[in-house]
């Protein structure tokens, strides 16, 4: 962290920053995906501009904004903005197929509170996002990154959690979900100790499964084989 609590630059860890929390496997995309980009992108893509964007003039109005970071397929993301139709939603993704296919699922559902970035989320919340602009932050399954030597490349850390205090407004809220036990001590360690988040379920804290997020069919899978999933939902203060 910078050490300090106001709302200027993150520090230059972030700026210029060598490790990627992300390797870039774009897999292969099917022409449905790739049409997706042609016909859709105009009405639900956002392109990086790298300064604040102006979120209520975009969605054509003023509502609770909330990102989503790492959106994969875009099934939970789907899922919220048609459950919240109150909330305006933000997807960041770096992967072409995933984004092809939420940008069809949207067109489908004729979704008007979803905007989509495929781009590095470190540099959308630095560069385009203003400070205290998000009431949400959503962060479901990211990489744990295992390997002890490919921890640094693990995206919660104690930079980026400041960046993202930043971002969130006062009251705003941060939801991390893992099924991976390691990482979920990773998140213990960094999130409990700033001082701007306090857990919901107290130090070393975890609660059920909220409403807003959907039981995933890996998930329901490892569940029945004993697998643990962790959701952590921190208030900022």
């Amino acid at each position: 962290m910078t050490g300090t609590h106001d709302d200027t630059p993150p520090d230059s860890a972030l700026r210029h920053r060598p490790i990627r929390s992300f390797v870039l496997r774009q897999g292969r995309q099917t022409e449905a995906q790739k049409r997706a980009f042609e016909l859709h992108w105009p009405a639900y893509g956002l392109e990086y501009r790298g300064e604040p964007q102006a979120f209520g003039k975009i969605f054509g109005r003023s509502a609770p904004l909330v990102m989503e970071i790492g959106f994969g397929n875009g099934e939970q993301l789907l899922f919220a903005c048609e459950r919240e139709p109150a909330r305006d939603f933000i997807g960041v993704e770096v992967h072409g197929p995933g984004v092809g296919r939420l940008l069809n699922a949207a067109a489908a559902a004729n979704l008007r509170n979803l905007r989509v970035y495929q781009h590095d989320a470190v540099e959308v919340l630095r560069d385009d996002v203003a400070p205290g602009a998000l009431d949400e932050v959503r962060i479901y399954f990211p990489d744990p990154w295992h390997k002890k030597r490919h921890h640094k490349r693990r995206l919660v850390q104690p930079a980026f959690v400041d960046l993202l205090c930043q971002r969130l407004k006062p009251g705003g809220l941060l939801h991390v979900a893992t099924d991976w036990e390691a990482y979920a001590e990773h998140l213990w360690e960094v999130l409990d100790a700033e001082p701007r988040l306090r857990n919901r379920a107290g130090p070393r804290g975890t609660l059920p499964r909220p409403e807003w997020r959907r039981q995933t069919h890996f998930e329901t899978r490892g569940l029945k084989l004993g697998h643990g999933v962790w959701d952590l939902l921190y208030d900022r203060t």
